[in-house]
């Protein structure tokens, strides 16, 4: 707690008696006093007598029978809250009275200027209020891009003049955008938007905070890389000169230090590098303000949609659905039907169903109708519960393992004739292969990936152990490869198939063989 307080001046932590008067006994008295003098000050009338003051009370109807010494006794309250102070009036008397009694005139405090200021602010504060003001972003982005390039030709008055205009510029798009997007929050806003009349006010809306959003997307990276090119020591100079153009203006108060001038300036910096480019790993308030400003966007979409539900809910579409009855059933064939089905409905919510790829072609135009169906059952998701389940026994899978036994058994005999028939040929050419079946092309092009990635040998043993290897890999001469579901261009690759010394090709389809006939798994995970 101590470290944070450390760097607090003394006058931020004082008492402020100038407050005293906004709730003190005679509050309408003392207010009214203030405001009148406030009043004058704006018209360039200072110094003001309690005559003067008396007189405007009077007009005013503030307090019944009120007097010129109580004004007097006001009057001197407030001086002594400091909220006024007062001088000797030098002006000749005209009566012995007036010289008898001393004449004093009154003038405002800079604290009760600014309160009264305050509060004639907060009088006219009926809501959030803010705006969106789209051009201060080119403001900013126009005033960075001048200092990047312009700060060693700025004098002192130059460079004060620019900062203000851009920490100006910057105050009030963060303070506006924040008062305005709050106003869309409030429970005023909430009562507008379900309402009919918003549908009105709706596009009007929409269209500014979309200006809104084009400005900010199209100003924000300009300013960001103007903000990224300014590094410290530009940075310290340009403030330097801002400093010198401040300590320079002719003023009748105490000049602020130079060091405390020149924190605040960087201080100031540092908030508008924060807000446009982030700090460390947390978005920005540019980030965050576009986002905010999307989602109002989004808000007021859907809120002008539930509108327009509620108005059509009340209608009857007996009419309209009896004639597009009609419609349907005049129809000649069940594909015109589908089209009328696709204009007057559109296309239905999809779900995505994921499942196992049981493609049977590799045909990359083949219609999805013309795919065998992966069939799932759904589970429904309703909370309501149905009648308890009954326990359903465990299944029995030897018919699906039967069957999956033999379609590996027949797969393995397929590969193992292709094997025998390469074997004897010892060398086979791509173009000299003629037409092949399916599932041969897709057995020669798994060979064919396999060698050439199994390095320098380009060659691998199959589990039959059969060697296979791929000659001439950086193979030029091209041809095609003509199979039963298209033809393939390739290259001219050239195959050399010899039986490796570890195993005959007839005793691994003899071990294959027994492993089936014991039950085993081969290729496939038994359930239970």
């Amino acid at each position: 707690m101590s470290s944070g307080m450390t760097g607090l001046p003394a006058q931020s932590l004082r008492g402020v008696p100038e407050l005293k008067y906004i709730n003190a006994d005679n509050l309408v008295r003392y207010r009214a006093i203030m405001r009148f003098f406030y009043q004058e000050y704006k018209k360039l009338r200072y110094w003001l007598k309690p005559e003067e003051v008396y007189e405007a009370l009077l007009v005013w109807k503030v307090w019944p029978d009120y007097t010129l010494d109580m004004c007097q006794n006001d009057l001197n309250q407030l001086v002594e809250w400091q909220n006024l102070t007062s001088r000797h009036d030098g002006g000749r008397s005209s009566t012995l009275e007036e010289y008898l009694k001393k004449k004093m005139q009154y003038f405002l405090r800079p604290y009760s200027i600014e309160i009264e200021r305050l509060l004639e602010s907060l009088e006219k504060v009926t809501g959030f209020g803010g705006s969106l003001e789209a051009s201060l972003f080119d403001t900013i982005a126009e005033k960075l891009f001048q200092i990047r390039g312009e700060h060693h030709e700025l004098d002192g008055e130059q460079a004060l003049e620019l900062w203000n205009t851009l920490y100006r510029s910057f105050v009030s798009l963060h303070e506006n955008a924040a008062d305005y997007m709050a106003s869309l929050h409030t429970a005023r806003a909430e009562e507008m938007m379900v309402a009919e009349s918003f549908l009105i006010f709706k596009e009007k809306l929409t269209d500014y905070l979309q200006n809104f959003v084009q400005a900010l997307q199209r100003s924000a990276y300009q300013i960001e890389g103007n903000l990224l090119r300014v590094n410290d020591s530009v940075r310290d100079m340009f403030l330097e000169r801002v400093v010198e153009g401040e300590l320079n203006k002719p003023r009748l108060e105490e000049a602020p230090e130079r060091e405390e001038l020149l924190d605040e300036l960087r201080q100031g910096w540092t908030n508008i590098r924060r807000w446009f480019v982030g700090e460390g790993n947390s978005p920005s308030e540019l980030t965050l303000l576009e986002r905010a400003t999307k989602d109002a966007i989004a808000r007021i979409v859907r809120s002008a949609i539930r509108i327009q539900e509620r108005k059509r809910s009340g209608l009857s579409r007996k009419k309209e659905l009896e004639h597009l009855a009609r419609w349907f059933h005049d129809m000649d064939t069940v594909d015109d039907a589908h089209r009328l089905a696709a204009f007057a409905f559109g296309l239905f919510p999809t779900r995505h169903l994921q499942g196992e790829d049981l493609r049977d072609s590799d045909q990359a135009d083949m219609s999805s109708w013309d795919e065998r169906p992966m069939i799932r059952m759904l589970r429904s998701r309703s909370r309501k519960r149905g009648s308890r389940p009954q326990s359903e026994p465990v299944r029995n899978n030897e018919e699906r393992k039967q069957r999956e036994r033999e379609a590996f058994r027949l797969k393995q005999a397929e590969e193992r004739r292709m094997l025998e028939e390469m074997l004897r040929r010892g060398r086979v050419r791509i173009s000299e292969l003629g037409v092949v079946t399916t599932k041969e092309r897709l057995r020669l092009l798994q060979w064919i990936s396999r060698c050439m990635t199994a390095g320098r040998t380009h060659a691998f043993v199959t589990p039959e152990g059969v060697r296979i290897r791929l000659a001439h890999t950086r193979a030029v001469e091209r041809t095609v490869l003509r199979s039963e579901d298209g033809e393939l261009e390739m290259a001219d690759y050239e195959l050399y198939f010899t039986l490796a010394e570890a195993e005959s090709l007839q005793e691994a389809a003899a071990a294959t063989e027994l492993q089936l006939e014991e039950g085993g798994e081969v290729g496939w995970h038994q359930e239970q």
